[in-house]
């Protein structure tokens, strides 16, 4: 009986050259990318409410492996890493979950998902033809997919899962594998097929996937893909939304008509199945973020910000796109096909289906709008995009033209206290000097480690050793110095318990060179380094022998005139401490056993390798909680014991690549495009989730390694403070402060308006009669949403000439 009722409820999922079908009806299928770690289990509802709201089908997330096998079958599925409620979360939402595996994940993730204990396996090369790798991939995989099978999770068990994925972007490095890695891939292919899921797989980037697997495209545009089997649906798993930030970079941003244009040009042209990453980027708390130099802030730009707020103006305009699309699924999917090429970068596409006809214009020229007649009308396109007309008559949608509103964020001081004046701070000292003295570690060895021999337990690793040193020497001379080869990223040098010096790698090159000059003494010789990475790489060819930490060679230097003596130091003993005092003791858990050792007199600023505490209460209400930490140096952050992960406001993005002006989406984009945030911190603001704070009293600790002034940390609520509505003619324009009220319109116009929001706007060469602020002075201020038709019939007439677009503006303030 038990088996009749899960047959009957078991949803059968196939495909074709055309879509993927689900119980007999073929689908297009709008898919977003949210990843549960990078969010808390509170968020996870609202967040997939929102998508279903913003008119996805799907999410996507990865599985990490690192997350849940921190040590060799030692498996963590609690908390944020509960995948399986995750996964039911979203099934209570009615959406469709796509679960890529990997399980390696890339994802600008810590070691690209891969734990490093893996990489530390006797004989293990990862992801290729090796049976120590094979074995554990394997045994990870199986995990996962027994755990979903339990919980009959998959849609062939009546569950919400219909796509799986194995590997990862193995095509874009399988060459530096040769014969080796095409096995692999067929070895990944009988692997995925032996576990018996019941929905397809898929392989991402992987243009030879042997069948039955699907092959699909990532990247910023995929119109022009074409899958490696005519039986395959045309399947975009990543159409990146936006960029991740790394530490020295500037702000990313993609706009929302480009990205509607990459959407709508991708079913325009056969597509069936598209996957925003990210719809949902959110925060890389504690370690976990990969790179080297890859933020804490994983907001991507993308539809949801980071703390799970529309970003408007990209959320409403692709909910807009998605349900234009929706509302002609059928077409698209079952539709005859043809096309009409009006020379000049425009192609019409109409799909038929029974007497109706839906169509899709769409005009790939980055800089002239075009006029073409259909069927005896004239529509016009502007450059870069795509009109969709239901009924090859109406124009329904257009992706350059955004008809919803756009807001501007800002930080609101914590109503609870008035801070930073209120937070009273104890600190304490981390206690380097008997390290950097004695030179003793756990372990030894007689030459130089890569720092992921740890196992990566902590960003720190100690390197130590002693060298004698007398005047007999060749080397010895007044002008000596130490050298040192680093990839670390970052590295602190000390001499006989006295600091030398700093370094650190720049963004983008993570080999440098530290060189100072040095006093020794006759005799023994102290020197102790202390090792720091930022994220472990997560990309690229053999991205795992990617030396970490400090490969040498470590060489002391002696200049006597025109002759240079070496002495090597890489072959020395050398002693290793992995870890900080702070760390191994646990200075961040609150009710810590050795609170007695804070301290609050004198307290220090600009002060390397200092531990630093507060209390502060809970902002009032439920808006997002940020901290800001301008004026901090670089380090790691607490809230009552959780982590919120690397801070490093002293480092500042480049002064050049931003422009005042308005970003123009025609062309195609990348990630040095549309820049912003030039001559600022990269990352100043850090999100803390309210589920980590208690209703009264919750505690900040700080680690500052390099130096900083903790006196003017603040917590803050996120917002919308100004909002701005757009709507073309004939079309409603929606206000809406998101439960606060419309105090102000600061400007409002009906005719050519020029200008963006959050700067100037501007009445162009024609404007309406009546007085367009005062209508909305009267339809808005006051109340939390207002909706006002763009129309001559309120607005009354306007001057503008044939040809010319109009569109009702309105700033106001929340």
């Amino acid at each position: 009986l038990l088996s009749v009722i899960l047959c009957s409820l078991a949803t059968q999922v196939s495909h074709d050259g055309r879509a993927i079908t689900i119980d007999g009806e073929r689908r297009i299928i709008l898919s977003g990318s949210i990843h549960y770690p990078r969010s808390t289990t509170e968020m996870w509802p609202d967040l997939i409410k929102k998508a279903k709201e913003g008119g996805l089908d799907a999410i996507e997330t990865y599985v990490f492996w690192n997350a849940h096998e921190p040590i060799r079958r030692q498996y963590d599925f609690t908390g944020n890493l509960d995948l399986i409620r995750f996964i039911k979360t979203v099934q209570d939402e009615g959406l469709y979950v796509v679960l890529r595996i990997g399980p390696y994940v890339c994802a600008e993730w810590n070691f690209g998902g891969f734990p490093v204990w893996l990489n530390n396996l006797p004989g293990v090369e990862l992801r290729t033809v090796n049976t120590v790798y094979m074995n554990e991939m394997q045994n990870f995989t199986s995990l996962i997919v027994d755990m979903v099978k339990q919980e009959n999770l998959f849609a062939s068990q009546g569950g919400p899962i219909i796509i799986a994925q194995i590997e990862n972007e193995y095509g874009n490095i399988m060459s530096t594998y040769g014969d080796a890695g095409k096995a692999y891939v067929n070895w990944c292919a009988n692997m995925a097929e032996s576990l018996d899921i019941g929905v397809p797989w898929i392989m991402c980037q992987q243009s030879d996937a042997p069948q039955p697997m699907i092959n699909t495209c990532n990247g910023f545009y995929c119109d022009n893909f074409t899958p490696n089997n005519p039986n395959s649906p045309k399947m975009w798993t990543e159409n990146w939304t936006g960029w991740f930030k790394f530490w020295g970079g500037k702000n990313p941003l993609r706009t929302a008509e480009d990205v509607a244009y990459a959407v709508a040009r991708f079913y325009q042209t056969g597509g069936t199945f598209q996957n925003y990453y990210m719809y949902h980027g959110g925060t890389n708390f504690g370690r976990t973020a990969g790179g080297p130099y890859i933020t804490t802030s994983y907001d991507y730009d993308a539809p949801l910000n980071e703390y799970g707020g529309l970003n408007q103006p990209k959320y409403g305009h692709l909910k807009e796109l998605h349900d234009v699309l929706h509302s002609i699924e059928k077409t698209l999917t079952y539709g005859n096909i043809s096309s009409i090429d009006f020379g000049n970068s425009v192609y019409a596409t109409i799909y038929a289906l029974n007497g109706s006809s839906s169509c899709f214009f769409g005009n790939t020229n980055s800089t002239s709008d075009a006029t073409i007649k259909y069927q005896g009308v004239d529509y016009t396109i502007p450059a870069w995009s795509v009109s969709i007309l239901p009924d090859c008559k109406k124009e329904a949608y257009n992706t350059a033209k955004v008809n919803t509103q756009t807001s501007v964020m800002e930080m609101k001081t914590n109503g609870a206290e008035n801070e930073p004046s209120a937070l009273k701070w104890v600190w304490r000292d981390e206690q380097v000097k008997q390290t950097v003295v004695h030179g003793k570690g756990q372990i030894s060895a007689s030459h130089l480690v890569d720092q992921k021999v740890t196992n990566d337990v902590s960003d720190y690793l100690w390197y130590m050793t002693s060298v004698k040193l007398e005047k007999k020497d060749p080397i010895w001379s007044r002008n000596m110095t130490l050298r040192v080869n680093g990839t670390g990223q970052v590295m602190h040098a000390y001499i006989n318990g006295d600091y030398l010096g700093s370094q650190w790698a720049t963004s983008g090159v993570f080999n440098y060179v530290f060189e100072k000059k040095i006093k020794p003494k006759h005799g023994t010789n102290q020197i102790s380094l202390l090792s720091a990475t930022v994220g472990l790489q997560n990309y690229g060819a053999e991205f795992e022998k990617i030396r970490t930490g400090l490969p040498g060679p470590i060489e002391i230097i002696g200049r006597k005139g025109d002759e240079t003596i070496i002495k090597d130091l890489s072959s020395h003993k050398w002693s290793y401490q992995v870890g900080l005092k702070g760390l191994d003791n646990k200075f961040f858990n609150t009710n810590n056993s050795a609170d007695h050792h804070w301290k609050s007199q004198d307290l220090p600023t600009n002060r390397m390798m200092t531990w630093y505490k507060t209390t502060f209460k809970a902002p009032i209400g439920e808006e997002p909680v940020v901290v800001d930490m301008q004026g901090l140096g670089k380090g790691l952050a607490w809230v009552n014991g959780n982590s919120l992960g690397r801070y490093w406001p002293s480092y500042v993005a480049d002064v050049d690549g931003c422009s005042a002006e308005p970003c123009d989406y025609r062309g195609s984009y990348d990630s040095t495009k549309c820049v912003w945030n030039c001559g600022q911190p990269t990352q100043r603001w850090y999100h803390v989730p309210r589920s980590f704070m208690n209703e009264d009293v919750n505690e900040l600790v700080l680690f500052e390694e390099f130096g900083g002034n903790p006196s003017l940390v603040s917590f803050q609520t996120v917002r919308p403070g100004t909002v701005c509505g757009s709507a073309y003619e004939n079309r409603e324009m929606e206000l809406s402060c998101e439960g606060r009220q419309i105090s102000d319109i600061k400007f409002a116009g009906f005719g050519d308006v020029r200008g963006s929001c959050g700067a100037a706007f501007q009445k162009g060469t024609c404007e309406s009669k009546n007085d367009a602020m005062s209508i909305l002075v009267q339809a808005c201020v006051g109340k939390e949403r207002c909706v006002v038709t763009a129309s001559e019939g309120i607005f009354g007439s306007t001057n503008c000439e044939d040809g010319i677009s109009k569109r009702l503006v309105v700033e106001a303030v929340c």
